[in-house]
């Protein structure tokens, strides 16, 4: 099911338990999908009451993921854009196995994560996983993810690096992201701009759940899919969509907005002016913790980095780590899952041994 919601959320942008109360209108006998939709609701539920929980913070009420010892070493992970914490579970259990307390969060807008009333930055989801951290009392952990994601960890490591024990870069926080578009004259900017909204799926919303649920099933793949329903929520008319208020938060709705956060980033929101300004290169300039970078690469490289990420791993080569994925695409540990595993678990010895854990 998650290869039809990952390429939703890229074609919809490149770059308690709140389980809803509203009901599909059944009339007569069950369709194979609304009883689909039936057990979906029953399943997330019981995955909640599994995995689920919930942080406050000044920010609002955090939610995040957990699978395995929590005695075992912890690694937070921060999802891309337009997903959510549900993109780690087909990896949960590898991570697990080797040897990882994983804890997966829901940020701003995403999953069961409201957008705050308040102007917030990556630092403030920085801050969100420091008093999560704290309340589990954990000391020190693996900070990782993938795209923004990994933008967030970067960031967390620039408020609170004594919290660290390593980062894990998923193509995303190693360079400041607007440094490709930088490089180009201003019609190759349009351009590509132009090219990215082109392909972008419509941004609808439906009249109630189940019709987002049946908008988005994969008609290929079996079971009821119920990870589905972390993606959808309700919007403030009352209607139904896929992360809701995400593309205002992060002022990408129009091809303006999105050329404004790459040329003109204090006149922008605050978070997505957080993601244009977030500089790699000065927050990692006395580096002290070891870092994996994985960096994907192709034709239609997102985010050309290699030489500049071979450049930073250059200046730390006993803490950085770079592994470069040829011909892949942007989401690494859903295109390769099984070197993602075995990279992020070789990397557990090197932090390990730099922390002086057993």
């Amino acid at each position: 099911m998650l290869l039809k919601a990952f390429s939703i959320m890229a074609l919809l942008l490149i770059g308690g338990v709140h389980i809803r109360a509203q009901q599909t209108p059944l009339t007569g006998r069950q369709t194979p999908l609304e009883q689909a939709f039936a057990d979906a609701k029953r399943e997330f539920v019981n995955f909640e009451k599994a995995h689920g929980h919930f942080v406050t913070t000044k920010n609002g009420r955090m939610h995040y993921l957990t699978w395995g010892n929590p005695a075992a070493l912890p690694l937070v992970w921060s999802h891309g854009s337009l997903t959510n914490a549900l993109e780690l579970l087909p990896l949960a259990a590898g991570l697990v196995k080797a040897g990882y307390y994983v804890i997966a969060i829901d940020y701003y807008g995403h999953g069961q994560t409201p957008i705050p009333a308040h102007e917030v930055s990556l630092h403030h989801v920085a801050d969100d996983i420091k008093v999560m951290l704290d309340e589990l009392k954990i000391k020190k952990a693996v900070i990782g993810g993938w795209s923004r994601g990994g933008m967030i960890s970067t960031a967390f490591y620039d408020a609170y690096p004594d919290r660290v024990a390593g980062l894990i870069l998923e193509d995303g926080g190693s360079v400041s992201t607007n440094t490709h578009y930088h490089s180009m004259k201003p019609i190759q900017l349009t351009t590509r701009i132009g090219a990215i909204f082109k392909d972008r799926l419509p941004d609808t919303t439906y009249k109630s759940e189940f019709e987002a649920y049946r908008a988005y099933y994969d008609t290929t793949q079996k079971g009821n899919q119920f990870e589905l329903l972390a993606w959808i929520a309700p919007t403030k008319e009352g209607r139904w969509a896929i992360s809701p208020g995400v593309l205002e938060l992060f002022n990408m709705h129009t091809p303006e907005q999105f050329l404004d956060n790459i040329l003109y980033p204090t006149r922008v929101p605050l978070f997505a002016e957080s993601m244009s300004i977030l500089e790699p290169k000065i927050i990692f300039r006395n580096l002290s913790v070891p870092v994996l970078i994985l960096d994907p690469t192709g034709p239609d490289d997102l985010f050309p980095f290699e030489t500049r990420n071979a450049a930073l791993q250059q200046a730390h080569p006993s803490l950085i780590d770079h592994k470069v994925y040829p011909n892949t695409g942007h989401n690494i540990h859903y295109e390769r899952p099984e070197q993602f595993l075995k990279d992020v678990a070789t990397f557990m010895a090197k932090v390990k041994s730099h922390n002086r854990l057993k």
